[in-house]
């Protein structure tokens, strides 16, 4: 990838995070996050409170990037086929025929994921690692590009499923998104209604374009210094007393992917430590197990970024 061709990415992704910003206000760095997850081919989990804009996001990504588009309200009594597709039988054809499930989107937005059971949330496993679903023996490969931004309310409300770890590992980060700020909220109301600048929205990049972007951001150059760094992070976590689970070979990878894809939005062609260390807590933080002899006011989630922030302090960064 050449200087140009960088500079003239990151032009494009500038003006994609523009776009977007005429809908979310006020949380540029989970618009960041969002863009970072699409060009690492990674998923995003985001984790608040209702009503702060989460499921706009992902409406606002799929038309800013002119996709394909599905949302899935998850509850308690949906079945894996809601989500995936099921087999019906014709009997005009006298053999059965697949029908498509709300998965096969370049863009699914999965709201409110951990409302339903652990059997259908890990529906989205196969879909989420290799990019296509298995249905009765038979492979169905999914649209590219292929992003699942799942929403989740906290784990302290009611009729919630904690994400096994399994599942949280398939999502390349997890953030939060939280009530905006004062002078945010105050725009909020000020401005048109959210609905309409969402309709208002015009496409940036087309779903092919995204796929070049893949490709460039994944040429990125990383040097061995920025691996080990990384690495020396990862076993500390497996090391620490406070986790009972460290960060999985995967989680390395994502942030490997996850700081290409922030250097290419800087429009470089290298990494530096500003691409790993910022991102360490929202690609590790939901990888690891908190001990439960671990004591403090801080919920779950909390003291697990709080502890992988700590983690990351104590590493040298490479100079």
């Amino acid at each position: 990838m050449s200087p140009e061709t960088a500079i003239a990415a990151s032009q494009r992704a500038t003006q994609l995070e523009a776009s977007l910003r005429t809908v979310i206000r006020g949380k540029d760095d989970v618009l960041r996050l969002a863009l970072v997850s699409m060009l690492a081919r990674g998923h995003l989990l985001i984790e608040g409170v209702p009503g702060v804009g989460k499921t706009t996001l992902g409406q606002a990504l799929a038309r800013a990037l002119d996709c394909s588009f599905q949302r899935v309200q998850f509850t308690s009594d949906m079945l894996p086929s809601d989500v995936l597709g099921i087999s019906i039988y014709s009997a005009i054809e006298q053999q059965f025929e697949f029908k498509r499930g709300p998965v096969f989107a370049n863009i699914l937005l999965a709201d409110e994921i951990n409302r339903t059971t652990p059997k259908t949330q890990s529906a989205l496993l196969e879909a989420m690692n290799e990019g296509q679903v298995t249905v009765d023996a038979h492979s169905y490969p999914l649209p590219q590009p292929f992003l699942v931004i799942a929403t989740q309310n906290p784990v302290e409300h009611h009729g919630t499923y904690p994400l096994p770890e399994s599942q949280l590992d398939r999502f390349l980060m997890r953030v939060h998104m939280g009530y905006p700020e004062g002078e945010a909220e105050r725009e909020i109301l000020r401005s048109e209604a959210g609905a309409a600048q969402l309709e208002n929205l015009r496409p940036v990049l087309t779903g092919a374009e995204m796929l070049e972007m893949q490709a460039a951001a994944n040429q990125v150059r990383v040097d061995d210094s920025l691996v080990t760094y990384t690495l020396q992070i990862v076993r500390k976590t497996r090391a620490s007393e406070h986790l009972t689970l460290g960060v999985s070979p995967r989680g390395a990878q994502m942030l490997y992917r996850a700081a290409q894809a922030m250097a290419f939005l800087e429009g470089r062609t290298f990494c530096t430590p500003e691409d790993f260390k910022p991102l360490a807590v929202p690609v590790f933080a939901h990888r690891v197990v908190v001990d439960a002899l671990y004591s403090s006011t801080l919920k779950r989630s909390d003291q697990a970024d709080q502890i992988v922030r700590e983690i990351v302090e104590s590493v040298p960064v490479p100079v």
